[in-house]
């Protein structure tokens, strides 16, 4: 039994983030005392159909900016957040949001907080932060910071830049990174390959499939080590889904990522970020 407190703006934003119902959110919250990740993985193995949550959902609005360098081996994405579209559609705001991801790009930083303490003229982007707070009058951060080196970065801004995404490949192919980036907006893989894919995360993932195969009336009674074995193979639909190389190419469903790679000039992905709004 949970020993915190559920709140309405607690279930709405699991409700958001999940699509599942109020009881179904607010019985998860409980089950789970409150914690949010937590309660996703519940309703997951009560087999819900929600996403698998990376922790992209922070800010509601806001600017994200994607970009690289000159020449294109370091790519840069900053998310300036706000409180309402009405600011974040603004154009003053856009250009702030861009002037914060120039000086990232001109200072070479590598952390958020390093970025803080850069200045644009006689003022940090803390202090320019904090400054736009009072003129505007809502609550305002630089809340992400993500960077990539690589022999080629390509960075790509989906919709009224709601999502950056940067690509890092093994060798200059600048269509090609516009693809991938649109393909990472678009499905949010979890990594580039099944290698690459967090053992914690597997894990999680097991133990998800394996809770809802136990709650099968049909596997009622099967022992644990043939569900375990019949959980590993349907693993392989996680990985198909869930890492960039293995979906299906979403300019041609035809060919899965790896395939559109290699007749691109046989291009290597070695890393990418996305960061989104929402």
């Amino acid at each position: 039994m949970s020993t915190v407190t559920i709140s309405a703006a607690d279930i709405n934003k699991l409700r958001q983030a999940t699509g599942a119902g109020m009881m179904d959110c607010r019985k998860a919250l409980t089950e789970t005392n409150g914690d949010f990740e937590a309660a996703i993985d519940w309703l997951r193995k009560q087999g819900q159909k929600v996403a698998a949550k990376r922790s992209d959902r922070e800010a509601k609005e806001g600017v994200v900016i994607a970009q690289t360098t000159a020449d294109n081996k370091t790519g840069i994405v900053v998310c300036v957040s706000c409180e309402t579209d009405f600011v974040s559609k603004n154009a003053d705001f856009v250009a702030f949001g861009k002037s914060i991801a120039d000086a990232a790009i001109a200072a070479n930083v590598s952390s958020l907080e390093e970025l803080m303490n850069v200045k644009i003229g006689d003022l940090t982007i803390a202090a320019h932060v904090d400054e736009k707070l009072a003129t505007i009058g809502e609550k305002i951060g630089v809340t992400k910071f993500e960077r990539i080196d690589a022999a080629f970065v390509s960075s790509y801004i989906h919709g009224a830049y709601r999502i950056g995404v940067l690509v890092g490949m093994d060798k200059e192919a600048a269509d090609a990174g516009k693809d991938i980036a649109m393909q990472i907006a678009a499905l949010n893989p979890v990594a580039v390959d099944a290698a690459s894919v967090p053992a914690e995360v597997i894990a999680r993932e097991k133990d998800i499939i394996v809770e809802v195969m136990k709650q099968d009336p049909k596997m009622a009674g099967k022992p644990d080590e043939m569900i375990a074995k019949i959980a590993e193979g349907k693993m392989g639909a996680f990985f198909k889904e869930q890492t960039l190389t293995a979906q299906a190419f979403v300019k041609d469903g035809s060919k899965t990522v790896e395939q559109y790679l290699k007749e691109s000039g046989d291009v290597k992905v070695t890393a990418f970020k996305r960061v989104a709004l929402g």
